[in-house]
C-alpha cells in the first residue's frame, strides 16, 4: 500500500476549526451556528473533511450524529493544533492599545464586573479607547470555550477553575453580613442566635453553585432563606426597609452600601477567604494584547484592595 501523502498546500486549515467544533457539537446546524456559517457551509465543510481524511468523521445514529472512533481519535490533536495556531497569529500581531480595536472576551461575573472590571474600563478609557470588551457569565461550557480558544480569559473562584491552563490570583475576598441600616437589631453587635432567626437573600447563579452557598451547604447551613436572587448585585436591593440579612463579597457590599441605607458586618460565623483567580490558555500566554490586558486586571485589582 502506497504511503498517502498530504499536501498543506492544497488544504484549507480552515476546516481543522470545523473538526474541532463539528466533534464537540455532534450536530452540523450548532457547528453551523457558532461558527458563524450557513447549513449548507458547514454540510460542505463535513463533505471536504470527509474526503481529506477518508473517514465519515461523524456517522448518522438514531436522531443524532456521533463521532466515528478515527474522529475520536483525532479530535484532542486537532483542538490543540487549533489553538496553538491561534496563539502564533496573535504573537505574529503587535499591540498598541491607543489605536487597537480589539475584542477581548471574558467570563465575569457580575460581581467582578462591578468591582474590579468596571473601576478598570474608566483608565483604559483614556489608553485604550478602541478596545472593545465581551463579558459573558459563567456557564457551565466556558472551560470547553476556553479549551477552543474562543475565550481570551476566565475570572473565577478558585474552586471553579478546571484544566491544565495557567492560573494566577488576582485578589482574595471575604464575605460579610449586610442588612438594612433602619434595623434595631444591627445596632449591636451581630449575634449567631439573631442571625440565623433572620430571614436572608441568597443567590443562586448557575447550576454550579456560588462559593459561599457552596460551602455553608456543605457545611449544614441552618439559615432560613427567604429570596433567592440570580445575581449578586440584586442583593443588596433587597434589603432596605426588611429586617432580612445577605452574605455579600465585601468590595460588592462597600460599593451598594454607597448608593443605599445598608450596614454592613463581620459574620458571625467562621467562612473561608475566597481567592479569586485569572485563567488564560497556555498556548496564548506569550500574546502580547493579552499579556496588556492581564497586567490591567492586575493593576485594577491591586487598586481595589479593601
Amino acid at each position: 500500500m502506497g504511503l498517502m501523502v498530504v499536501r498543506l498546500d492544497r488544504f484549507d486549515l480552515n476546516l481543522l476549526v470545523a473538526f474541532d467544533i463539528l466533534v464537540e457539537e455532534r450536530n452540523v446546524t450548532r457547528a453551523a451556528k457558532r461558527l458563524n456559517l450557513t447549513q449548507s457551509a458547514m454540510s460542505a465543510a463535513l463533505r471536504r473533511l470527509r474526503e481529506a481524511f477518508s473517514d465519515e468523521i461523524l456517522v448518522q445514529h438514531g436522531k443524532k450524529m456521533i463521532p466515528t472512533a478515527s474522529a475520536l481519535s483525532l479530535a484532542p490533536e486537532i483542538s490543540g493544533v487549533v489553538a496553538d495556531l491561534r496563539g502564533i497569529i496573535a504573537r505574529g500581531l503587535s499591540f498598541d492599545p491607543a489605536h487597537s480595536q480589539r475584542i477581548f472576551r471574558i467570563v465575569a461575573s457580575d460581581y467582578v464586573t462591578t468591582v474590579l472590571i468596571g473601576p478598570m474600563l474608566e483608565r483604559m478609557q483614556k489608553s485604550a479607547p478602541g478596545v472593545r470588551i465581551e463579558i459573558t457569565l459563567p456557564r457551565n461550557d466556558i472551560h470547553g470555550r476556553l479549551e477552543d480558544g474562543e475565550l481570551d480569559f476566565i475570572v473565577a473562584p478558585e474552586r471553579f477553575l478546571e484544566g491544565p491552563h495557567p492560573r494566577e490570583l488576582l485578589f482574595e475576598e471575604r464575605h460579610v453580613v449586610v442588612g438594612w441600616s433602619g434595623n434595631p437589631m444591627l445596632q449591636e453587635p451581630l449575634t449567631e442566635d439573631y442571625y440565623y432567626s433572620a430571614g436572608h437573600v441568597a443567590v443562586s447563579v448557575s447550576r454550579d453553585g456560588t462559593f459561599i452557598e457552596n460551602h455553608l451547604r456543605e457545611h449544614g447551613d441552618r439559615r432560613r432563606i427567604e429570596i433567592i436572587c440570580a445575581a449578586f448585585s440584586q442583593v443588596a436591593w433587597m434589603l432596605p426597609g426588611t429586617t432580612r440579612l445577605a452574605l455579600m463579597h465585601e468590595r460588592l457590599a462597600k460599593v451598594m452600601a454607597s448608593r443605599l441605607p445598608l450596614r454592613i458586618l463581620n459574620a458571625p460565623i467562621e467562612l473561608p477567604v475566597m481567592r479569586e483567580m485569572l485563567q488564560y490558555h497556555h498556548a496564548r500566554s506569550a500574546d502580547t494584547g493579552l499579556i496588556w490586558f492581564r497586567d490591567q486586571l492586575r493593576d485594577a485589582a491591586a487598586d481595589r484592595i479593601v
